[in-house]
C-alpha cells in the first residue's frame, strides 16, 4: 500500500474514531466488526449507531468500527475498501444509493468477508444477508390512513396530497410512494398536487414546504417519507399560520423526545409509522456468522412494523 493509501486508511479510521480496527495476538478482541453508516445525521442513523455500539459493546471479544459515509456514495465506496483491507470477520452496511455499492460489496463477499445489509440492500444481492422492512407495506399503511383521515373530513375519499420525497433511487424513498399510491390510486379524487425532494433533511422539507405553500392553496394532506421531513413541513406550515389547514404524516416512528411517536402525541403528526431499526436482527444474525461456522444465514430477514396514531402513541415502539 503506498503512502497515500496509507494516509486515507489513517483518515477514515480516525474519523470513526479509532486509530486501528485490525485485531492481533496482543489485542483482546478476537472479532472486529465494521458498520459502514450511510449518514450519522439522520436521527434514525443516530439511533441505529447508539443500538449498534450498545449490543456489540455487550461482547467484550468484539471490537466495533463505525464509520460514517456522510450520504457520499464515492466516501462510502471508499470506507468500504478501507473495511476489506482491514480484514474484519463481518462488515455490515446501511447504503447510500444501492447502484453504486454494489462493485465493491462484490469485492468483499469475494474476501471471504460476510455482509449484512442493514435495512437496504444493493442492486445485485452480493451480500450474506439482508435485514429488510418492507417499505411497500408501510407505504400502504400511511395511504390507507390518508384515506380514513379525509373521508372522515369531506365524508367521501377526496383531498390534495404534498409529497415529501427522501433520496431518490434509495429502496425506501420508491417503495414508500408505491405503497401509499397502491391505496391512492383507488380513489379519483385523491389528488397528489406536488411533489418535492429534501433527501430525509428536516430543514431542507422546511424549505420546499415554503415553497410550496406559497404556489398551492388547498393542502389536506402533507406525506414526508420520513418523520423529519414530515416536521419540516409542519414548521414551514406553521411559519404561514396554515398548519391547521393540513394533517402531517410521517415514517420513522422513534421513541424519545424528538422522535415522531412523541411528535404524534404532541400533534405536530397525525400519524406516523414505526420504521424498525433492524440493528437487533443484524447483532443477532452477526454473532450467529462470528460464532458458529457452521450457520447459514437467511438471505433475507423482515422485520414488521406498525401504524402509529394518538390513540396508539407509546414510548415502546
Amino acid at each position: 500500500m503506498n503512502f497515500k493509501s496509507w494516509r486515507r486508511l489513517l483518515l477514515i479510521l480516525v474519523g470513526a474514531g479509532w486509530v486501528t480496527g485490525c485485531t492481533s495476538e496482543s489485542s483482546p478482541y478476537k472479532y472486529t466488526v465494521v458498520f459502514s453508516q450511510c449518514n450519522n445525521a439522520e436521527p434514525y442513523r443516530a439511533a441505529q449507531n447508539a443500538a449498534m455500539k450498545k449490543l456489540w459493546g455487550e461482547q467484550p471479544d468484539v471490537r466495533l468500527v463505525v464509520m460514517d459515509a456522510q450520504q457520499d456514495s464515492v466516501r462510502q465506496i471508499a470506507e468500504i475498501e478501507t473495511a476489506i483491507r482491514m480484514k474484519p470477520q463481518l462488515i455490515i452496511v446501511a447504503p447510500n444509493e444501492r447502484a453504486p455499492l454494489t462493485e465493491v460489496m462484490k469485492r468483499a463477499t469475494e474476501a471471504h468477508i460476510a455482509v449484512i445489509c442493514l435495512e437496504r440492500d444493493i442492486v445485485e444481492p452480493d451480500y450474506t444477508s439482508w435485514i429488510r422492512v418492507d417499505n411497500r407495506a408501510i407505504g400502504r399503511m400511511i395511504g390507507q390512513f390518508v384515506v380514513d383521515a379525509l373521508t372522515k373530513k369531506y365524508g367521501e375519499p377526496k383531498g390534495n396530497i404534498v409529497e415529501i420525497a427522501g433520496l431518490k433511487g434509495v429502496e425506501a424513498e420508491t417503495n414508500r410512494k408505491l405503497g401509499a399510491h397502491d391505496v391512492w390510486d383507488k380513489y379519483p379524487n385523491i389528488k397528489v398536487v406536488t411533489e418535492s425532494v429534501a433527501n430525509w433533511s428536516q430543514s431542507l422539507a422546511k424549505d420546499r414546504m415554503t415553497e410550496i405553500l406559497s404556489a398551492v392553496s388547498q393542502i389536506d394532506v402533507v406525506f414526508g417519507r420520513s418523520d423529519p421531513m414530515a416536521i419540516g413541513a409542519y414548521l414551514a406550515a406553521r411559519e404561514r399560520g396554515r398548519e391547521k389547514e393540513m394533517i402531517f404524516v410521517g415514517i420513522d416512528g422513534l421513541s424519545g423526545k424528538a422522535g415522531g411517536i412523541n411528535q404524534v402525541r404532541e400533534g405536530l403528526l397525525a400519524a406516523t409509522c414505526v420504521y424498525p431499526l433492524c440493528v437487533d436482527k443484524a447483532v443477532e444474525v452477526g454473532t450467529k456468522i462470528l460464532h458458529d461456522p457452521a450457520f447459514v444465514p437467511e438471505k433475507q430477514y423482515t422485520i414488521s412494523s406498525r401504524l402509529i396514531t394518538p390513540e396508539t402513541a407509546t414510548e415502546s415502539p
